[in-house]
């Protein structure tokens, strides 16, 4: 049986970071520090042999089990990918999840003929030619307040994904459809959508995901790129706070902006 490597930190209530396509768990290190201080937080990697959405499914049933020993249902945090298997798992184990939250993702992606071209591409290409595709693309993920240092970091974490995992999770995507199911979910939801998200049109498809779950909330993040997380200004904890404790704060950037 395949064994999640976990990463846990701090004490609290479970708080379980679902990575994106890279499948890596480090990606979520500027978040940790400050969640930490009020949850115990749990990263993981994902399954690179995984092609189905069910099997990544169990995977994260394992690891919330794991981050919760007492059997307390776990924040799921979900980013890009890593939200869509965080819609599909809270439609599958909704007694494992206490709150969804759900970052620059969608539930379901097209066009299709783009992950055709994508899954192509990566399975002819050298995997060694994965690292200037990224920097090459840099200016479509990241925000426009990252530093330079963070977005070399992000290089090279996400230099240790493999050929196998981007395949098997670009696979999942052409199969990948909730958006019948999203009525179902009944979990407390918070949809984030980075204003400028080149990638996936975020903002879209977080407006159409929140008319439809029932107990959702909307939040854009104004100036932010769709690798947000590693941002300076986009404090997660302080985000979640606002959430389950209203109290009509905004999140200031570092240029003097607000994150509403």
């Amino acid at each position: 049986m395949y064994d999640p490597r976990t990463a846990i930190e701090g004490a609290g209530p479970p708080l379980v970071y679902v990575p994106g396509m890279d499948g890596t768990g480090l990606l979520f290190y500027r978040q940790i520090p400050a969640l930490s201080r009020r949850y115990r937080v749990v990263t993981y990697t994902l399954r690179d042999a995984g092609a189905h959405m069910s099997t990544l499914v169990e995977d994260l049933a394992r690891v919330v089990r794991r981050a919760s020993p007492d059997g307390e249902p776990a924040v799921v945090l979900g980013e890009s990918f890593g939200g869509a298997l965080s819609l599909s798992f809270v439609l599958e184990r909704p007694e494992l999840v206490s709150r969804l939250v759900v970052l620059n993702t969608f539930p379901y992606f097209r066009p299709q003929a783009r992950l055709r071209l994508a899954i192509g591409g990566i399975q002819a290409m050298p995997w060694k030619a994965m690292g200037l595709v990224r920097r090459l693309t840099a200016f479509r993920l990241h925000s426009r307040y990252t530093h330079r240092a963070e977005i070399h970091r992000f290089y090279e974490l996400t230099s240790r994904a493999t050929r196998e995992g981007y395949v098997n999770r670009l696979r999942i995507l052409r199969e990948y459809d909730v958006r019948d199911r999203l009525p179902e979910i009944r979990t407390p939801t918070l949809f984030l959508a980075a204003e400028r998200d080149h990638l996936i049109p975020s903002v879209q498809q977080a407006r159409y995901m929140a008319a439809r779950v029932p107990r959702s909330t909307l939040r854009m993040l104004e100036g932010h790129g769709h690798a947000c997380l590693i941002a300076p200004n986009l404090d997660m904890a302080q985000i979640l706070a606002e959430w389950r404790w209203p109290s009509g704060a905004t999140i200031a950037t570092s240029d003097g902006q607000t994150a509403t």
